[in-house]
């Protein structure tokens, strides 16, 4: 048997150890090479990356002729550097002489040709006797995980202005008085202080986010609780894991920061967001990969116009490489590190005696692979670790096996805790009666005949009166039909959801469907997690869609006579306005909405299927 490797997965040390590339000094990219135009800065002493993108800007674009806003009097007219395939990189290592490290005396050869050709190659990599690594594309992969994580601690630190960690201090505004043309920013020789920047956060911008942080909720399931990295005293964040870093970054800079810094600066940070929102996607496009290599230079032009060059180490320059990557092999999800990381972390809690680690962590996998092997013999009635329930999983509750006719009793879902039984009034029993008959496909033929009848009696009726009247009308006009068909109507089902469900209903406090776990608002108050709110798709007059925005208040399961058992669960939500410019606020170019909490919908259409897969 023999076995070929695709790529590896590793963090950016490790790229080095694994390429033969070094990733310190200027020539760090592996990408750019010799071509880097990374420079050392005078007083920070270390290596920047400011003003490096301009070249993979298309020729004609403004930014490339703009000596102002990058470095002081510096015009651009270079291409950006051609990426070298296999054989070239082959070549280029056989040229020098480098030797593999196994090789007799490969380690004191390679030193020497480092330190007289001083190049990025340290020595050559053992992959490079595989016969067929020279044609690999993408032979190591940039870590986006890690590139993620410390491009949000620089924005995020320089943003909070956190000591020790910010790229803006005394020693980079001197940087920046001798590379860029930013008055603004330099010492004030009488009163020898800095002003301060406009991309840092005050002391009570700074309160204000800490206290949203501190009271923020996520889903169960999805995040770390964030409230145990807010620093109160100090006003900072800390202890942030990488999937913490990950989930600020994608989904809370552009909420967090809307309010806080200038509209130039939140927008290259949302664009940033949005650029490792669409490259960590599951599912991408070669199109959209195009559009992203396009748009990452243009991204990090807009963040050298505001920070200063101690900010663009080689983290701020990688993700200019990133979008290479995923159209050449393909999604994120399948490279980065954080599978490794977290079957690593499995290992290293199998370890039982610290003085043989290796043997430790080998007997314990070799015991769970046996254990594995041996339960697939067991009995279905005996619980193990391959037949346990997912946290979230929505079970199997359809129907208790019956297969219904009518589509939407034909769900899973899964209840959670104690229930109770209730009757519902007059108001909300029309209304959910109402609710499910429109939305039944099996009940659309009769839709059209009552609306055909109520055309001919009145020829002038509007969409928005033909929508009263089926709110109004329906549910009555359709038992009478029913009941009139009697015999002839050969679907009892069908004859059952007519003449309408018991008024009698079963009360959860929590569910389970299609995977997510939903609860009420009442009994998540208390909890760090917040699985109450729901958003649909609907519509207005069946003209323009519009998104409705909501909090569950009650989980009913609504019954109907007759057999085969008939239940369907109903989420009973109190909705906002979703009115635009009163009830939500649309901004059309990040596509982002704001909802009032404060305007309700003044129609009293509370309830809607509790299986998302429906349409609404």
């Amino acid at each position: 048997m023999r076995a070929s490797l695709l790529w590896t997965v590793s963090d950016f040390p490790a790229y080095s150890m694994l390429s033969g590339w070094s990733i310190a000094g200027k020539l760090v990219c592996p990408y750019c090479m010799e071509n880097s135009d990374a420079f050392t800065l005078p007083k920070g002493g270390k290596t920047s990356w400011f003003d490096n993108h301009r070249k993979f800007l298309p020729i004609d674009h403004s930014f490339r002729r703009n000596i102002k806003w990058f470095k002081k009097n510096h015009q651009v007219k270079k291409p950006p550097p051609h990426i070298k395939y296999g054989d070239e990189i082959l070549e280029e290592i056989e040229s020098f002489g480098f030797r593999s490290v196994t090789e007799a005396n490969g380690t004191e050869v390679n030193s020497e040709i480092v330190r007289r050709c001083k190049c990025g190659w340290r020595r050559r990599s053992i992959f490079w006797e595989l016969p067929y690594w020279r044609t690999n594309l993408i032979r190591h992969n940039l870590d986006v995980m890690h590139i993620e994580k410390n491009v949000f601690d620089n924005v995020f630190n320089t943003v909070l202005n956190v000591p020790g960690r910010t790229k803006d201090n005394s020693k980079s505004r001197e940087d920046l008085k001798e590379f860029c043309n930013r008055p603004e920013l330099f010492r004030d020789d009488i009163s020898n202080t800095y002003p301060k920047a406009f991309y840092k956060l005050d002391k009570q911008s700074k309160l204000v986010l800490c206290n949203w942080l501190r009271n923020l909720r996520f889903s169960d399931g999805y995040a770390s609780k964030m409230s145990r990295c807010v620093d109160m005293a100090k006003l900072k964040m800390f202890g942030m894991k990488s999937h913490d870093c990950h989930v600020f970054m994608q989904r809370l800079i552009p909420i967090a920061f809307r309010e806080l810094l200038p509209n130039n600066v939140w927008q290259a940070l949302i664009e940033l967001s949005f650029f490792f929102k669409d490259i960590t996607a599951r599912t991408i496009k070669c199109s959209d990969m195009i559009r992203l290599e396009n748009d990452i230079p243009v991204i990090l032009c807009k963040l050298e116009r505001i920070f200063p060059p101690s900010f663009f180490d080689c983290m701020e320059h990688l993700p200019v490489h990133l979008a290479y990557e995923a159209r050449i092999v393909g999604p994120i999800q399948y490279r980065w590190i954080y599978s490794f990381e977290r079957f690593l972390r499995r290992l290293k809690n199998n370890v039982r005696n610290k003085a043989r680690v290796e043997g430790s962590i080998c007997n314990a996998y070799l015991v769970e692979e046996a254990s594995y092997f041996c339960s697939h013999y067991f009995r279905s009635s005996v619980k193990t670790r391959l037949r346990k329930q997912p946290r979230n999983d929505e079970g199997d509750n359809s129907q208790s096996g019956e297969v219904s006719n009518i589509s939407i009793f034909n769900f899973i879902d899964r209840p959670m805790g104690a229930s109770r039984f209730r009757r519902l009034d007059d108001i909300e029993y029309h209304a959910a009666r109402t609710y499910i008959l429109l939305n039944c496909e099996e009940v659309k033929p009769y839709v059209s005949i009552f609306e055909t009848e109520i055309q001919l009696n009145n020829s002038a009726i509007n969409s928005f009166e033909m929508d009263l009247r089926l709110q109004t009308e329906f549910s009555i006009w359709l038992k009478r039909y029913v009941q009139k068909l009697g015999a002839n109507l050969s679907d009892k089902c069908l004859k059952n959801i007519a003449l309408g469900p018991l008024r009698k209903v079963r009360s959860y406090s929590e569910y389970f469907v299609n995977g997510f776990r939903f609860h009420t608002l009442r009994h998540g108050a208390t909890r760090s997690t917040s699985n109450s709110g729901v958003a649909v798709k609907g519509s207005v007059n069946k003209n323009n869609e519009i998104s409705y925005y909501g909090n569950i208040e009650e989980i009913i399961e609504v019954e109907y006579p007759g057999l085969p058992i008939k239940r369907i669960v109903l989420f009973k939500c109190a909705w906002f306005d979703p009115t635009p410019k009163i009830g939500t606020r649309h901004h059309p170019k990040y596509q982002m909405f704001d909802v009032n909490k404060n305007k309700r919908l003044n129609i009293y259409e509370p309830f809607i299927f509790a299986d998302f897969e429906t349409e609404y």
